[in-house]
């Protein structure tokens, strides 16, 4: 499965959701599908896509967020998986996508690659519903099963290690920044 295959397989479930990215490979993935004012494409802050997200889920607990981060991105902050789970915000899906590699800086291996377990990261960290999936089917399935189940979960997809032409997006960041507050606040 490769992440785009991923992404695409969902798009059509995040128009009327909250969804914030980290940098590189999934931002890019996610905006050549088609950009949405409430899509936050993080840039240039590695591994705190799950603490944006999780700010926005506690202050629209009305509103469902999706957080879309990478397997580097959640091993450089393993913090914001016990922040999750102890604030543990029913509206809030976050989603790992795990190529077992830094890719959007040269490929090098991430701690997955020798067998580290991010679902069991999460579940010992205290996150009530975690899942692990190797298959399109299985992501798709796991999606939805969390956009219904009203808990925080996360889910680790193992997807490729390929990536995008580019890891930027060609939305000027700022403009993301300031059309995506207007979206929170309307």
């Amino acid at each position: 499965m490769t992440r785009l295959d991923a992404l695409s397989a969902i798009y059509a479930r995040l128009e009327n959701r909250i969804v914030v990215t980290i940098m590189g490979a999934v931002a890019a993935e996610l905006q050549s599908l088609g950009h949405r004012p409430n899509f936050f494409y993080l840039q240039h802050a590695m591994g705190l896509a799950s603490s944006i997200g999780l700010g926005i889920a506690l202050s629209r607990p009305e509103r469902q967020v999706i957080v879309f981060d990478g397997d580097g991105s959640i091993l450089m902050n393993l913090g914001g998986l016990t922040t999750l789970a102890r604030y543990r915000p029913r509206n809030l899906v976050h989603v790992v996508f795990d190529n077992e590699s830094l890719l959007s800086v040269g490929g090098f291996p991430t701690a997955t690659a020798t067998g580290t377990d991010l679902a069991g990261i999460a579940q010992a960290a205290g996150v009530p519903r975690t899942a692990a999936v190797t298959t399109l089917d299985a992501f798709t399935r796991a999606f939805e099963e969390a956009l219904g189940a009203g808990e925080l979960t996360t889910i680790v997809a193992k997807v490729e290690a390929v990536g995008p032409a580019a890891y930027v997006t060609d939305l000027a960041l700022l403009e993301n920044r300031f059309q995506f507050a207007r979206h929170l606040r309307g």
